[in-house]
């Protein structure tokens, strides 16, 4: 009994220090007081700073600084310029669509040794961008090359030598050069020592369904997904950022014109058996609901659209399918941009390599060699803050296929420091 007794008090004098120990209104020395109410302020104002933020990861308030214009420019900062290079900014400096598809092969394709060589190279007409821009999706694996420009079917000596820089290896097939459209007979002669392919049609529905089939066919699959685009004359511009997502996936681009669905372009969605996924470039003024609702016999049917050419290009970067994986969903920082002129959209097809390899980067116009509204807005979304370290990223980065004549020094300026890492919060 006398066991039990202590064994009890043992207990409850446990109990009664434990209790004591959790008594809220035991007194806190000054210094523990400080520390707690401290700390309790820091959570707060971490709270409400997270309140604050918006889903691009920076504040509202910060968000309006990143989407306006500079307040005041400086009219000195083009004199003087001894390179074209800005920090997150790679500009291409040319005003030819020729000099440009060269400038892009040499930029993506080095060809310094075997494994950054490419395997066939396109050489696409200059004159005839319904037919260059279809056989973009060449450029993508298996023949992982680029697109050089001829026109009038003959190749300038610069485009030889860059063909002969490169020295293609042949795709899969053993096939050097895809010459697309008409090539001359002197143009025929001077690439003799290559395998040579070549792709022509009568029309430009046509064409796209031939190179829809002869892709299909080296990579052994018809995708049921396929970019459906106009090929009128006043839709290029809304048709032309197909050329970033072809060269960088297995989809084709298939097209529609004023009439509706071609003939040609319906066998090639007949080859998809009821299970096509049809991604519509443009508003209903670029591609009408009725011709949509021609697609919709195929399969499903999905109008991506925009009030310009510019938005139209800023709903494409940001759309994506996540069923299909089609789109390039930049909602986020850590991104490629490719910046080109809506005056010159030739050079967006010189330059759709630039999403097939390297920062695999989506087509932004520039529409009037300007920066508006809707794209500094985007930029702002995208842009990459920082917490405490800027060194751990991530950085957004971009191309600029343009000569300072085109596009002036002063927006590619506005544009590096739009894309520029940033404190998440105004205090760092």
């Amino acid at each position: 009994m006398g066991k039990k007794r202590r064994l009890t008090f043992v207990a409850l004098t446990l109990i009664l220090i434990m209790s004591a120990c959790a008594n809220p209104n035991e007194e806190v020395s000054p210094d523990e007081k400080n520390e707690n109410d401290t700390h309790d302020m820091e959570q707060t104002n971490k709270q409400q700073n997270e309140m604050d933020v918006n889903d691009h990861g920076h504040e509202e308030d910060q968000h309006h600084d990143f989407a306006s214009p500079p307040d005041k420019m400086n009219p000195l900062a083009d004199e003087s310029v001894h390179h074209a290079q800005t920090k997150n900014v790679t500009r291409l400096d040319t005003a030819s669509e020729l000099t440009m598809s060269i400038y892009v092969s040499q930029l993506i394709w080095p060809a310094t040794h075997d494994e950054n060589r490419p395997n066939t190279v396109i050489i696409a007409p200059l004159d005839d961008w319904q037919k260059s821009l279809v056989s973009t999706t060449l450029i993508h694996h298996p023949n992982d090359g680029p697109i050089l420009f001829m026109e009038d079917g003959q190749i300038e000596e610069e485009v030889a030598q860059e063909i002969e820089r490169l020295q293609p290896k042949g795709n899969n097939e053993g096939v050097e050069l895809m010459v697309i459209g008409d090539m001359s007979e002197e143009t025929r002669s001077q690439l003799e020592i290559y395998r040579i392919e070549e792709i022509n049609a009568d029309n430009n529905a046509a064409f796209a369904a031939k190179v829809d089939q002869y892709f299909s066919d080296i990579i052994q699959e018809t995708p049921n997904a396929v970019l459906i685009g106009s090929s009128e004359e006043d839709a290029q511009l809304y048709t032309v950022i197909a050329g970033n997502w072809i060269a960088h996936m297995n989809e084709s681009l298939l097209y529609v014109d004023a009439n509706g669905l071609p003939d040609e372009t319906r066998e090639a969605l007949e080859k998809r058996g009821g299970e096509a996924a049809m991604y519509v470039l443009g508003d209903e003024e670029t591609i009408s609901d009725e011709t949509l609702t021609e697609l919709a016999e195929f399969g499903e049917v999905e109008r991506i659209a925009g009030n310009t050419p510019e938005q139209m290009a800023i709903e494409f970067a940001k759309y994506r399918d996540e069923e299909t994986h089609v789109g390039w969903g930049q909602t986020t920082p850590g991104h490629g941009f490719s910046f080109v002129s809506s005056d010159k959209p030739e050079m967006a097809i010189a330059g759709a390599s630039l999403g097939h390899l390297g920062k695999h980067a989506p087509l932004i116009w520039l529409e009037n060699n300007n920066i508006s509204d809707d794209l500094f807005d985007y930029l702002a979304e995208v842009r990459p803050t920082f917490e405490d370290n800027p060194m751990a990223g991530p950085y957004n980065h971009s191309y600029l296929l343009a000569d300072q004549t085109t596009v002036p020094f002063k927006i590619q300026g506005i544009l590096d420091e739009k894309l520029e890492i940033s404190g998440a919060h105004a205090d760092h």
